[in-house]
């Protein structure tokens, strides 16, 4: 009984086989990463439209509950880029400029999220983030990161622009700057910070974000340039975040169960993609179920804590590695060291310049944008690249959250096209080739007089069931002899639904009233079994059913006189009277 619950907190396992040779590393790499970890909840906190001490709030509690929830050794969570817009598209409209009802409709999201990820970990549904191919994942993550820097270059030239979604963000900046609303100060401070950030993200072992914060922090203070009018985020509130209940009103609940919902799809699959690498590289198995339960957990405690939705970070892991950590040790000692911050020095981060900030959010954004892989796509499978490039049109002209709609239905459109329109084959005997291949492939294949043999490659169900009647009917039109038997080779057939068994005794009954029979081979048990419950194998009769197409040929020629040999063996049957082939 113990075992049951307990595997549900993975963290209590390894606290319990925890090695103490890796307190050690656990501390520094927690210690290293809380220099990361301050600045990025900052900054995505205002990236996400709340202000930036709940970037911290939703730092301290994810990484604590995840700890005890999550199964991966070495993950960091945290406030995402990645989900700045999805946040940012409920709360901005929402809000209207009110601080605190900003951070309770994001809390509210945080919590719908947190529900959402728990309750499909719980019911197994860890395989859902598969549903979105890597050209769609491409194309929504380069409308999200379009999306991220539309909003925060106002920030970085020092202005606000008025307008709803990307295109009108754009057209408000570009019509800004013309008129001389750039900042200078800020823009200097802001791209300087930029520039300084890309130039050391090349040095993997240089805190980059870390050192281009605190140069801007230091600068601004310095020189005193908040008098030339260089936003700053000025003193913390002091002490740690208290519960709280993210009160919304009615007319608030369809667009945050919409944002939570789509937070939900997307930091799982960031996620589970991150958690998976990470798994492989430390030879270690990371249950994705659980992997849902822990984000979930994380998720739904921010949100009681004056957070928001949170998701894994590509960007702070690799610094937890590369600082030496061994397991989520790492991430409560950096939590524990954000806490002691706002308790005893609320005030070391009042200078940090919001151009700065958005320098940060920026360098992120890029990080997430797809090109070259995007042009192999291109060169290999043209298709997926103008599906990645609709999915991005879709998150660019109608924003976040109805872009990630767009993005599920395209896939489910392209998980049901391939299904919908599969392969099918006319099957032959080629001289020098063993088994039965594609006509189609082989125009010199030899076939069987009076026997069709057909391939079906795919499932079997209500959205391609007439379209494998025709095609079967359609093949036997096209005998070059009069058809008799007609053999499915149905091996790749991985299931039937009733719709499709449906449609399959029509097209019998069709062959039987012009004297043909329907055979089967190579037709998986676990297929056969639902034919038995609908009575269809019954109604064919085991006969019917065989192991393989030579042994359905075999039987076919035990039962009809015609003419036939293979190039391999002696014919099975050569009538009197007749010329083999």
């Amino acid at each position: 009984m113990g075992l049951t619950w307990l595997r549900w907190l993975p963290g209590l396992r390894t606290l319990r086989d925890y090695d103490p040779a890796w307190l050690r590393h656990d501390i520094v790499a927690g210690l290293v990463l809380t220099t990361m970890l301050v600045p990025v909840g900052i900054a995505y906190a205002e990236a996400s439209g709340v202000g930036g001490i709940y970037g911290l709030y939703a730092t301290i509690v994810p990484l604590l509950v995840y700890a005890l929830f999550g199964p991966s050794r070495i993950l960091v969570l945290g406030p995402d880029s990645a989900l700045a817009a999805v946040i940012l598209s409920v709360v901005l409209p929402l809000s209207a400029g009110d601080p605190a009802r900003a951070i309770a409709l994001a809390s509210a999201m945080a919590v719908v999220s947190g529900l959402v990820c728990i309750a499909a970990g719980l019911a197994r549904l860890g395989f859902v983030t598969e549903l979105l191919s890597k050209p769609i994942r491409y194309g929504y993550m380069n409308g999200i990161a379009l999306t991220v820097l539309l909003s925060q270059l106002p920030k970085l030239f020092g202005f606000k622009v008025e307008g709803e979604g990307p295109l009108r963000q754009a057209w408000a900046l570009g019509e800004g700057v013309l008129a001389g609303k750039t900042h200078g100060p800020s823009l200097a401070i802001g791209g300087v910070t930029l520039v300084l950030i890309l130039l050391l993200q090349k040095l993997p072992r240089v805190p980059a974000v870390l050192v281009g914060v605190v140069a801007a922090t230091l600068v601004v203070g310095f020189f005193g340039l908040e008098r030339f009018g260089v936003a700053v985020l000025g003193p913390l509130p002091q002490g740690l975040p208290a519960p709280s209940l993210p009160l919304i009103g009615i007319s608030d609940l369809e667009p945050v169960l919409l944002g939570g919902l789509a937070v939900a799809l997307v930091s799982f699959a960031d996620t589970s993609v991150l958690s998976r690498v990470y798994a492989a590289r430390l030879n270690t198995r990371v249950d994705p179920n659980q992997e849902m339960v822990g984000l979930g957990a994380a998720n739904f405690a921010a949100g009681f804590f004056q957070g928001f939705p949170i998701s894994s970070s590509s960007s702070r892991t690799p610094v937890a590695e590369a600082a030496g950590s061994r397991t989520q040790l790492t991430g409560v000692v950096g939590a524990v060291a954000i806490a002691v911050l706002l308790v005893a020095a609320p005030n070391l981060l009042r200078h940090l310049p919001s151009a700065a900030l958005a320098a940060v959010v920026i360098a992120s954004a890029l990080g997430l944008i797809v090109i070259a892989d995007l042009r192999r796509i291109h060169r290999i499978q043209p298709w997926e690249f103008w599906l990645s490039l609709v999915c991005f049109a879709g998150v660019a002209l109608f924003g976040a959250i109805p872009g990630i709609g767009i993005a599920v239905g395209l896939a489910v459109i392209e998980f049901l096209w391939d299904g919908w329109r599969p392969h099918s084959a006319v099957l032959g005997r080629v001289d020098g080739l063993k088994g039965y291949h594609d006509i189609g492939r082989y125009p010199q294949a030899h076939r069987v007089p009076g026997l069709v043999l057909f391939r079906w490659d795919a499932p079997l169900f209500f959205a391609n069931a007439e379209l494998f009647r025709d095609r079967v009917l359609a093949a036997v039109e096209d005998s070059p002899t009069a058809a008799q038997w007609v053999v499915v080779a149905a091996e790749p057939v991985t299931s039937v639904d009733v719709t499709a068994a449906d449609i399959v005794a029509e097209l019998d009954d069709s062959l039987q009233a012009r004297g043909i029979e329907l055979c089967f081979a190579e037709m998986k048990d676990p297929v056969k079994d639902k034919l038995k419950r609908f009575g269809l194998f019954a109604r064919f009769g085991a006969e019917t059913f065989h192991p393989t197409v030579g042994e359905a040929v075999k039987a076919y020629l035990r039962s009809h006189p015609v003419a036939w040999r293979d190039w391999d063996e002696e014919p099975v049957r050569t009538p009197v009277g007749t010329v083999p082939q």
